[in-house]
C-alpha cells in the first residue's frame, strides 16, 4: 500500500509542476461555470415567470440545473481526461524509466494503482473545486443534497473509468499523442454503444445497452445509486486496470 501511495504521491505533484495540469483545470472550470450560469440564470427565469403568473408548479432545480450540470460535466470530462492520463505511463516508456520502476522494489500493480490514484485524484480535485457552485444553489435555492451527493458519486465512478482507460493506453504507446486519440476513440465507443441497441436483436440490443458507460449514470443523476450500475464501473475498471497491469508486467 504504501508503495502505492508513494507513486500516487510522486504523479500528482509531477501534474501540478508542469502548466498543463492549471490550463485542463481553468478550461475545465470555464466551461462548467459558463454551463453553470447560463443553466441557473435560465431557472432563475423561469421561477420569476412562474411566481408572476400564480402557476402553482414551479420548476425544480434538480432537474432544471443539477441533471443537466452534471450530464455536461459527463461530456466535459470524455474530452479532458484522455489529457490527464496520456502521459502517466507513455512518458515513462519514452523516458525509460518504467524500467527503473520495475527494478525497485515495486511490483507492476503497485505503479498500475499507483498511477492510476494519481488520474482519479487529479480529477477529484478538479470536481472538489466545483462544488462552489453547490453552495451557490445552497445560499439562493436550497439544492436537494441528496441529488448532488449521487451526481458527484456518480461522475467519481465515470472518471474512473476514463482514467483506467486512458492508463492503459498509456502503457501502450511512448506517443502521448496517440494515447490520448486512443483513449478518446475507445471512450466514445463506450459513449455511442448503445445507439445501435434499436438496430440489433433483443438480446444484443439488452447487451449494447448494458455496456454504456453513460447509460449507467443515469440513476445516480436521478439520486438513486443502484448496485448493478457500481458492479459495472468497478468491474469497466478493473478489467481495465487488469490489462495495465499486464502490459507493465510485460517490461
Amino acid at each position: 500500500m504504501n508503495q502505492i501511495l508513494l507513486i500516487a504521491r510522486k504523479d500528482l505533484r509531477s501534474y501540478f509542476y508542469s502548466p498543463i495540469a492549471y490550463i485542463v483545470i481553468a478550461m475545465f472550470l470555464l466551461i462548467t461555470g459558463w454551463m453553470f450560469s447560463n443553466l441557473f440564470s435560465y431557472y432563475a427565469q423561469s421561477v420569476q415567470q412562474f411566481d408572476a403568473l400564480n402557476f402553482g408548479n414551479r420548476p425544480n432545480l434538480s432537474d432544471a440545473v443539477i441533471r443537466p450540470l452534471f450530464g455536461n460535466m459527463n461530456v466535459v470530462l470524455l474530452f479532458i481526461a484522455p489529457f490527464i492520463t496520456m502521459r502517466l505511463l507513455a512518458e515513462e516508456k519514452k523516458d525509460h524509466t518504467i524500467e527503473l520502476l520495475l527494478t525497485a522494489p515495486l511490483k507492476a500493480i503497485h505503479i498500475t494503482l499507483g498511477k492510476f490514484l494519481a488520474g482519479v485524484s487529479f480529477i477529484a480535485v478538479m470536481l472538489g473545486l466545483t462544488l462552489v457552485y453547490s453552495l451557490i444553489l445552497q445560499a439562493t435555492a436550497r439544492p436537494d443534497w441528496g441529488v448532488l451527493a449521487t451526481c458527484y458519486l456518480g461522475i467519481l465512478f465515470v472518471a474512473a473509468t476514463y482514467v483506467a482507460v486512458g492508463l492503459f493506453w498509456s502503457s501502450r504507446t511512448e506517443n502521448q499523442i496517440v494515447s490520448a486519440v486512443l483513449t478518446f476513440g475507445t471512450l466514445l465507443f463506450f459513449w455511442l454503444i448503445s445507439w445501435s441497441s434499436h438496430r440489433a436483436g433483443p438480446i444484443w440490443a439488452e447487451v449494447l445497452t448494458y455496456l454504456s458507460l453513460i447509460g449507467h449514470y443515469t440513476n445516480f443523476a436521478q439520486g438513486l445509486v443502484d448496485t448493478s450500475d457500481l458492479i459495472f464501473y468497478v468491474s469497466f475498471t478493473g478489467f481495465a486496470l487488469f490489462l495495465t497491469n499486464l502490459s507493465v508486467d510485460s517490461h
